[in-house]
């Protein structure tokens, strides 16, 4: 999705974090190159992070779960997307078995929004 509307202004951010399972056991630097050569992503990654969930959770994780719908729920797995829009509000939650085919138009509605900030 990145590489259809990242000119349009999406913007992709991801955060390793080896909560679940150990998936993420590497460095910065092997995880980025992992990812790179394993799925072509360009878009952000951001430096790994402790946890997603419970007390070493890191706060822009606590915010987007507080400010979305069904507050607080903890994060089940990898690959958790959600989506910001311009202003800086959480709008959708989507769980990692949801195809972002399946909200590839609910995102693009939100780039097409005049933001209301």
């Amino acid at each position: 999705m990145w590489r259809i509307y990242g000119d349009q202004g999406l913007s992709v951010m991801a955060f390793p974090c080896n909560q679940f399972g150990g998936q993420e056991p590497g460095s910065d630097e092997e995880i980025k190159q992992h990812v790179t050569q394993k799925y072509g992503i360009t878009f952000d990654m951001m430096s790994k992070i402790p946890a997603v969930n419970g007390p070493n959770q890191v706060p822009i994780y606590e915010w987007m779960k507080s400010t979305e719908p069904g507050k607080n729920q903890a994060i089940k797995w990898n690959f958790t997307n959600f989506v910001i829009d311009r202003c800086g509000r959480v709008r959708q939650r989507h769980e990692p078995n949801e195809h972002p085919e399946t909200w590839e138009d609910q995102v693009v509605a939100l780039l097409l929004e005049e933001p209301a900030c």
